[in-house]
């Protein structure tokens, strides 16, 4: 086994704690869970509502990704959290399906948390492969 690599990716969002973006071991790719704040402006207000948060996160992974020559189609796993379980699911799944083909849908859990950080409404982190 390879020594992992613990890396920081430029252009993506500052950590809202002490962790790396992404952690790298024998291909595998370990994604931190993104928030849905902004890359360029990290006091920048949440977006409104689950959709458009769900989006930002997405987004902000898809940056993470792209730091180390990936994309979506490496993902083989997602964690997604949320703090308004029953009322935001729908409405969150409806937004994450989009980011990718019906026929290349990452294994997947989700769980209903009572906070995130920054008072986020969801939060969802990824395992990809080289």
């Amino acid at each position: 086994m390879s020594n992992p690599a613990f890396l920081m990716v430029p252009g993506a969002p500052t950590p809202v704690a002490p962790f790396s973006h992404l952690v790298e071991a024998d291909g595998w790719i370990f994604v931190t869970g993104q928030m849905p704040t902004w890359p360029e402006d990290d006091a920048r207000p949440l977006p409104e509502g689950v959709a458009a948060q769900t989006a930002r996160v997405m987004d902000n992974l898809i940056i993470v990704l792209a730091g180390v020559g990936l994309d979506l189609s490496h993902v083989v796993q997602a964690r997604i959290y949320l703090t308004r379980f029953k009322a935001d699911y729908p409405e969150m799944n409806a937004v994450y399906a989009g980011y990718f083909p019906p026929d290349r849908r990452p294994a997947r859990t989700c769980i209903g948390v009572t906070g995130l950080a920054r008072d986020a409404l969801v939060e969802i982190d990824f395992i990809a492969r080289r």
